[in-house]
């Protein structure tokens, strides 16, 4: 049997999300829920038919999400950008509008770690002469 969905894994901060294409109706569903009831804002869905919408394949690939980690921004962002890298490894000619739309790039941002002898990653306690 031929499997003949794509899959990209998009990260982005903390968050980690495995996406699967499969050619299909638009469907979006993340974590076995549909994309407005996951996310609830419509910029976070915004953020995820992104790429689907500038190579104008809004309707034709139903996206199947398993997203962890990280707050509901970075996950959006972390869909974005496996739709992304499923999209490409389907038509490897997109490749050049998704990257100039930067949806190819990881987000490195993350969390900075504590350092000993602080509170926090740079707070240290208060400085006092005596």
């Amino acid at each position: 049997m031929a499997d003949n969905r794509l899959y990209g894994t998009g990260r982005r901060k903390n968050a980690i999300a495995r996406v699967w294409l499969a050619p299909g109706s638009g469907n979006i569903t993340v974590n076995k829920r549909g994309l407005s009831e996951y996310f609830g804002k419509k910029t976070l869905e915004m953020i995820v038919e992104q790429p689907l919408a500038l190579t104008s394949n809004l309707g034709k690939y139903d996206v199947m999400a398993t997203v962890k980690g990280g707050g509901t921004t970075g996950q959006a962002g972390a869909v974005r950008h496996g739709i992304a890298k499923a999209l490409v490894e389907a038509d490897e000619n997109l490749r050049k509008a998704l990257k100039a739309a930067g949806f190819l790039t990881r987000d490195p941002r993350m969390k900075e770690r504590r350092k000993y002898g602080l509170k926090k990653a740079r707070k240290a306690s208060q400085f006092s002469k005596r």
